[in-house]
């Protein structure tokens, strides 16, 4: 059993546009999509699509609040969100002529006490992993992430800023960087795939038995203890890339709870995060053609 824990949830609206963006000038979409979004929700809701056991908890409020909840159990993934007085942030994805621009909101401020309460609801599912995903909300400090590490008997996976990963104090069973945040992380050149393999390897040192690094068109690396995997990406043709390290790191998690090896479960992170950039948001795409996927993923030891 996963939970996840999303501190700073949004909801996601995706806007394209038929023309370039331009200042001074309105711009008009026909439709827009939204999605409930947040680095653990979006994991719940790959993992629930692929029959994993999961539960989406963190902080909630306002009428996005309430669409964030409506939005996962929709989709069959079982919430169980700690209610808060502010307002559940909205986030705007704008897509025009093959850029993207994002506009993201800080979130609602809230006091720590709260915090108390979400570990008890992460505590009374008793998962194996907790995944602690996402930015922070004003009022909320990085003990706070420490604080769900230390708080039960389970193995916990953080998705952070890099900023934030190189001062959490807590040993954590596997953090997953983007090449941004993993240099920033590690204050290492990660401008060349060797740079950012000898990074993953050497910050497991700092207080991860894993590195699993999302590196865009560049593919993804694992380090383990026995193990320097690189994958590289598919060749698709890429649409939207939010979500797109969340979705790498659903596929390995689902793929380890189905007791397959590294390698395998890298092939099908890479599958995963192939089928979500090739469309529009944040949505779950469908994962029929994952296993045919993840045949053509190419895995090789560093």
């Amino acid at each position: 059993m996963i939970v996840t824990v999303t501190y700073n949830p949004a909801v996601d609206q995706t806007v394209q546009f038929d023309e370039p963006m331009e200042p001074d000038h309105v711009m008009r979409a026909e439709s827009a999509r939204y999605d409930a979004g947040g680095k653990g929700i979006n994991v719940a809701q790959f993992l629930t699509a692929m029959d994993k056991p999961c539960v989406a908890t963190g902080l909630a409020g306002g009428f996005t609040g309430r669409f964030i909840r409506e939005d996962m159990q929709s989709g069959g993934v079982e919430t169980d969100f700690t209610e808060i007085e502010g307002i559940t942030r909205l986030n705007t994805t704008a897509i025009a002529d093959d850029e993207e621009f994002k506009l993201n909101l800080s979130g609602p401020a809230v006091d720590r006490g709260i915090v108390d309460d979400v570990l008890e609801r992460v505590r009374a599912h008793d998962p194996d992993w907790v995944l602690v995903g996402g930015s922070l909300p004003p009022g909320l400090e990085i003990e706070d992430i420490d604080r769900i590490a230390t708080g039960g008997d389970w193995e916990t996976i953080v998705d952070v800023e890099g900023t934030i990963l190189k001062r959490l104090d807590a040993r954590y069973s596997m953090c997953k960087p983007n090449r941004h945040e993993l240099g920033d992380a590690t204050d290492a050149d990660v401008s060349t795939l060797e740079g950012c393999a000898r990074a993953a390897g050497s910050f497991r040192d700092q207080g991860f038995d894993r590195v699993l690094a999302s590196l865009g068109a560049d593919g993804a690396v694992l380090a383990t203890e026995e193990q320097l995997l690189y994958a590289d990406a598919l060749d698709v043709d890429v649409v939207d890339t939010v979500g797109a390290g969340d979705a790498l790191l659903s596929g390995l998690l689902a793929a380890w709870e189905a007791g397959e090896s590294n390698e395998a479960a890298l092939r099908t992170g890479v599958a995963v995060s192939s089928l979500l950039v090739s469309q529009a948001g944040t949505g779950i795409p469908s994962l029929a053609s994952v296993e045919s996927l993840r045949e053509d993923v190419t895995v090789q030891t560093l």
